[in-house]
């Protein structure tokens, strides 16, 4: 088994290479920052993300640049590291794409192999890094036919290092599991959130939770997702494909008197989905109940709420904040297991919360 010990390089200091950074620098790992961008390699060294000047062989060689970009830069590591026994990886969303630029650039792709972090955030730059950001996530490890086994060992020891749980796919079988579980997500987001554009005022002031969740992760760098998806327009365009098919059998069903059975098949089909989707941490999906808690809008309050919470022995699964149009007030969601609701709704009701289920 191949031990990460470093120096690991990582080429490109935006939010993925300076997390990475952050989250070796943990562990005493010495990392190598390089970036064209010198502001960028400046500002993730101040936050202790590595270094621009180590001049040590790297052990591993993390590229982290915008998605265009990827093969190009992985074949120069390549190059550049000729002679040694450093391995090259890169964090890019997109794997075939990345990989063929690599070959035509350069022959021996043995210490290349592909990963994919799946983590993330609508904020962009090394001031959005975080050292914990792959704490508990998925990191996909995507080795091609030539790649040596080292590699692929030492990729998943970064992964593990970097707090991640690592699973190995094919690179075509990564490429369409992402358009699934993000990219197509995004693009369905981003039309959502492009019909509120020129919508009147009066239409977005009945604004609820609802609109916030389908529209939030549409508020990612444009230019960055034309890369990104447009890598992946092969995957993506079959997936589309399906949505019209069912669109259109939406609109059919609309436009009948007598529909109801065949939106409830529709809405059903989406449910279905829905539960499949993995609960934290990964583990199998499992059905929360949902206290609603009335929130006076002013500090102190959520931490005074998640301390009673707390008492009652429930562990909050997830949450969600509502704010209430026009009052002083929201609502905070908080999701349990069923076995918890009662006594979380007894000591919440007891220490003054006005409690709904």
């Amino acid at each position: 088994m191949s031990e990460l010990r470093g120096p690991v390089r990582i080429v490109g200091t935006g939010l993925i290479g300076t997390s990475i950074g952050l989250a070796l620098a943990r562990l005493g790992v010495v990392v190598e920052l390089v970036d064209g961008n010198a502001d960028n390699a400046l500002m993730a060294e101040r936050i202790g993300a590595g270094s621009r000047l180590v001049q040590i062989e790297p052990q591993l060689v993390v590229v982290a640049v915008p998605p265009d970009h990827v093969g190009a830069v992985v074949a120069e590591q390549l190059e550049q590291t000729r002679g040694s026994s450093a391995i090259v990886t890169d964090a890019a969303s997109v794997k075939s794409k990345p990989l063929a630029d690599a070959a035509r650039l350069t022959g021996d792709l043995s210490r290349y192999v592909g990963s994919h972090p799946m983590a993330g955030s609508e904020r962009n730059g090394p001031l959005a890094a975080r050292a914990d950001l792959f704490d508990g996530a998925t990191w996909a490890i995507t080795p091609h036919p030539a790649s040596a086994p080292q590699a692929v060992d030492l990729v998943r020891r970064l992964a593990e290092a970097c707090g991640a749980r690592t699973v190995e796919l094919s690179v075509e079988d990564h490429d369409l599991g992402v358009a699934r579980v993000s990219h197509l997500p995004h693009l369905m987001s981003a039309l959502a959130a492009g019909t509120l554009a020129d919508a009147p005022s009066s239409h977005l002031e009945l604004s609820g939770q609802g609109v916030r969740d389908v529209t939030r992760i549409a508020a990612g760098d444009p230019k960055l997702w034309t890369q990104i998806v447009s890598a992946n327009s092969a995957a993506l365009t079959g997936l589309l494909e399906q949505i019209r098919g069912d669109l259109d059998r939406l609109l059919v069903a609309l436009g009948k008197e007598e529909a109801a059975e065949e939106l409830t098949a529709i809405l059903g089909q989406g449910v279905s989905g829905a539960v499949r989707v993995p609960g934290k941490h990964g583990t199998p999906h499992i059905d929360l109940v949902t206290v609603l808690v009335t929130i006076p809008d002013r500090p102190g309050q959520l931490a005074k709420l998640f301390a009673d919470a707390a008492e009652s022995g429930a562990n909050v699964e997830d949450l969600r904040i509502d704010h209430s149009p026009g009052r002083p007030v929201g609502e905070v969601e908080l999701a349990v297991k069923p076995g918890s609701v009662d006594q979380l709704v007894e000591v919440l009701t007891d220490r003054g919360w006005v409690v709904h289920r």
